[in-house]
């Protein structure tokens, strides 16, 4: 939904579901959606929803509302934890994690910041502990949560 609505921003959303679900619902919303109805809705529901949405408003059901809140709520809570976490490093670990999430490896990420592999490994067992994660899979994720991490280069 993100990729086509950055490629067509005109071009609105409305999710047709087996079954409200305030999980998905929040992330179809934080993807672009613009209204959620349940497949077994009336005509004049789904009408209602559609011209609504055509009008730039954003529909949910009432009952999916609070779960809807409470998942963007707690979405927001670990971006905003994951950021601090990433501030938290020096601008070299910041650089060595950019190069994590860009994909490189050890030589690599020695070879484009001019460093030695020893000094990139030690930067890196830094910025996993820093980070409070045990593996580099799992530093690219969290740096990916706080607002897409640290950008590659």
């Amino acid at each position: 939904m993100a990729g086509v609505r950055s490629g067509q921003p005109h071009i609105r959303t409305v999710v047709l579901a087996e079954r409200d679900d305030p999980c998905r619902a929040a992330a179809a919303l934080q993807a672009g959606a613009s209204g959620w109805v349940a497949k077994d809705c009336s005509l004049q529901r789904l009408l209602t929803v559609i011209r609504g949405v055509l009008r730039d408003e954003t529909h949910l059901p009432a009952a999916l509302l609070t779960g809807v809140l409470r998942e963007l709520t707690a979405a927001r809570k670990h971006r905003t934890e994951s950021e601090q976490l990433v501030e938290s490093l020096t601008p070299r670990e910041r650089e060595v994690l950019r190069c994590m999430v860009a994909g490189l490896g050890r030589k690599a990420v020695a070879e484009r910041l001019f460093l030695s592999p020893h000094t990139v490994r030690t930067h890196m067992q830094n910025v996993l502990g820093k980070l409070g994660v045990h593996s580099t899979l799992a530093a690219v994720a969290l740096a990916r949560r706080g607002r897409g991490g640290p950008r590659p280069r």
